[in-house]
């Protein structure tokens, strides 16, 4: 990459941490790359920082992205995807300059400009870290901050150029882990990322698992697993291990048909032959009698006809 002399005395900081992620973009491609690597000679013979340069570095950037991953995709070599990285930012020009920055350390990034998109692929995507400006087009980062926190622990770091000490203690309540104000040193930034994404995989196995449902209670029906015991309006039904069985696994498929080949395979442990329907529809008539259904309309375990049975 040459430039002239008069040009590093002109250009704004900006462009300089561009031009300087560029460099170590293409210097990495060059190391890692199998065969022959791409090169890039510019020639800049202008005195002023403008807005055709600043282009003209975004578009060496995207060259140098794609050029990554084909690398990485084609070859199976070039860089170290470790981590999926969210940037959510409405301005473009800092959200290219992140994305250079860790592309560079071989993050895959997952790049958008409004809270709406995002939301869209932290639910589709498993992310290991986000980065959240706070003003956004649609909604601000902090509501973006508490929507993901609702389901998901990995870090998240504030992006913003507020300096107030209220918004970075709100921020850091509603679940952010770290806040930056701008402007900033990009390589600060990606310290940052580094140091969040160690502290997340070494104190964390992962997402937080859903409890598990030890007990249902369906219009006065209730039932726990961690006791065996099911009452029924206040009265304790006698039921044997089959029969609780059975009546646990519809109330938790509760509003879907269960067919009777689940039920006896989800049951029983074993294959579902044809004459194995019996055994499901005797063991069903008795848990109805215990439960003092009326044969032809009962209240709970209903039967949808040549389907299966359910418990709406």
């Amino acid at each position: 990459l040459h430039l002239p002399l008069s040009f590093f005395g002109s250009y704004t900081q900006e462009t300089r941490l561009m031009l300087d992620a560029y460099a170590g973009f293409l210097d990495r491609l060059r190391r890692r790359a199998i065969g022959p690597s791409p090169f890039v000679v510019l020639f800049l013979e202008i005195e002023t920082d403008s807005v055709s340069c600043r282009l003209l570095v975004r578009a060496l950037f995207l060259f140098s992205l794609q050029y990554g991953k084909m690398q990485t995709d084609f070859l199976g070599k070039g860089f170290t995807m470790s981590a999926d990285i969210l940037i959510v930012d409405d301005e473009a020009a800092i959200a290219d300059l992140v994305e250079v920055y860790l592309k560079n350390e071989g993050y895959i990034i997952h790049k958008f400009y409004n809270g709406t998109d995002a939301l869209d692929c932290v639910r589709r995507q498993h992310l290991n870290l986000a980065i959240l400006d706070v003003m956004l087009p649609d909604m601000d980062g902090f509501t973006l901050c508490q929507r993901i926190r609702e389901d998901h622990l990995f870090p998240i770091i504030m992006l913003t150029a507020r300096v107030e000490d209220m918004d970075k203690i709100m921020g850091l309540t509603l679940g952010a882990d770290d806040y930056i104000t701008k402007p900033f040193n990009p390589l600060e930034l990606v310290a940052r990322v580094k140091t969040q994404l160690r502290r997340y995989t070494r104190y964390n196995t992962g997402e937080a698992q859903p409890q598990e449902i030890t007990e249902y209670d369906i219009r006065g029906l209730q039932i726990s697993k961690s006791t065996h015991k099911c009452v029924l309006l206040g009265e304790e039904l006698a039921l044997t291990p089959l029969e609780f069985s059975i009546l646990w696994y519809l109330c938790a498929h509760q509003g879907r048909v269960v067919p009777a080949e689940e039920l006896f395979e989800a049951i029983w442990g074993e294959k579902f032959f044809e004459s194995n329907n019996n055994t499901v529809m005797a063991h069903i008539a008795r848990l109805r009698e215990k439960m003092h259904e009326p044969p032809r309309k009962p209240k709970y375990i209903k039967t949808v006809w040549g389907v299966g049975y359910t418990i709406e």
